[in-house]
């Protein structure tokens, strides 16, 4: 008798476990890839010359390298539209921008 109750609870056991591991999701899948809407500017490149291009306005741009150096901050802006050119010599940088609808952006960049 004793013998038979503990595998019956054995059994009960896996079969939770098993209930539980094909129902259970960590995470939501394609829900959050869904809710991610697509960026109100293009960033483009030529050498060390970077334009940024925005449906909306833009209010101003932060370039900083990797290793913290601010490159360029400028403020009011009020464009759709601003180029620049990187002076420093590194590769990879951080932008910044801030749109006239209060939200902002970053990303990293790279130039050649």
């Amino acid at each position: 008798m004793y013998f038979m109750m503990k595998t019956i609870r054995g059994l009960l056991a896996i079969l939770s476990l098993f209930v539980i591991v094909t129902t259970a999701r960590a995470q939501p899948g394609d829900e959050i890839s869904a809710k991610k809407e697509a960026k109100p500017y293009k960033v483009l490149t030529s050498g060390k010359q970077v334009t940024i291009k925005s449906n909306k306005t833009i209010q101003h741009v932060m370039v900083w390298t990797t290793s913290g150096n601010r490159v360029i901050e400028q403020k009011e802006i009020n464009e759709g539209f601003y180029t620049f050119n990187i002076l420093v010599n590194q590769k990879t940088f951080f932008l910044m921008i801030g749109l006239n609808d209060g939200k902002i952006y970053t990303e990293k960049i790279g130039v050649q």
